[in-house]
């Protein structure tokens, strides 16, 4: 087993009689606005690149599917799998533009914490955090070449973590939900040992809740 999954897996374990509950299913679509070294990051020249080298991501597309248990009024534990597809470039003077694609595919565990104690009927106004393994994959182009090249893929399965806060509201059949959260990668982003920055984001999604 990978090591990604084993916090995961631990948060599942550790909350009792999720089967007892009647669980809530919600599917959403995301933007993700990278931030830091994500959104924007200088290289040093090397000897094949005599120059510094402006590498950066701008808005992703994605989307995901939850499945949320309550534990108590207040509180219930989600499983939440989504993924999203984020488009970039690397720029440097005197050289064409390489084109970069990062895919993500994250499974986490999420507590949801619901301030009018509505876990039951996952209605109103929540905080979520809790982690998740992240599977991502990063492709670079020649230079300015459209298609990304094989030969430059890296894969990377990395620790993350997100907290956020949500709303849901809206019938009892199937509640509109909105949700804003926060991704930070806890693992495998040493750029000092050749390893790619954090993939950190703001996700903003919106969906439903059946």
């Amino acid at each position: 087993m990978r090591k990604p999954f084993l916090p995961v897996l631990a948060l599942l374990l550790a909350a009792p009689g999720l089967q007892a509950q009647a669980p809530r299913f919600g599917f959403a679509l995301n933007l993700a606005f990278p931030t830091g070294e994500f959104r924007n990051k200088t290289y040093p020249a090397t000897a094949d690149v005599l120059a510094p080298q402006q590498e950066g991501y701008d808005v992703g597309l994605g989307g995901q599917f939850t499945i949320s248990f309550p534990l108590d009024p207040g509180v219930a534990l989600r499983l939440n799998f989504g993924g999203q597809v984020t488009n970039g470039t690397n720029t440097a003077a005197g050289y064409e533009k390489i084109n970069l694609q990062h895919n993500i595919f994250s499974i986490g565990g999420e507590f949801q914490f619901f301030l009018n104690g509505s876990a039951w009927r996952h209605r109103g106004t929540y905080f979520l955090a809790g982690p998740s393994a992240d599977f991502e994959r990063f492709d670079r182009s020649r230079f300015d070449d459209i298609d990304t090249d094989p030969e430059y893929t890296e894969r990377k399965s990395r620790l993350g973590a997100t907290f956020g806060i949500g709303h849901s509201f809206g019938l009892d059949a199937a509640r509109f939900n909105l949700e804003v959260a926060y991704h930070k990668t806890l693992t495998g982003n040493d750029v000092a040992k050749g390893e790619p920055p954090s993939s950190d984001f703001v996700k903003v999604s919106l969906g439903w809740v059946f």
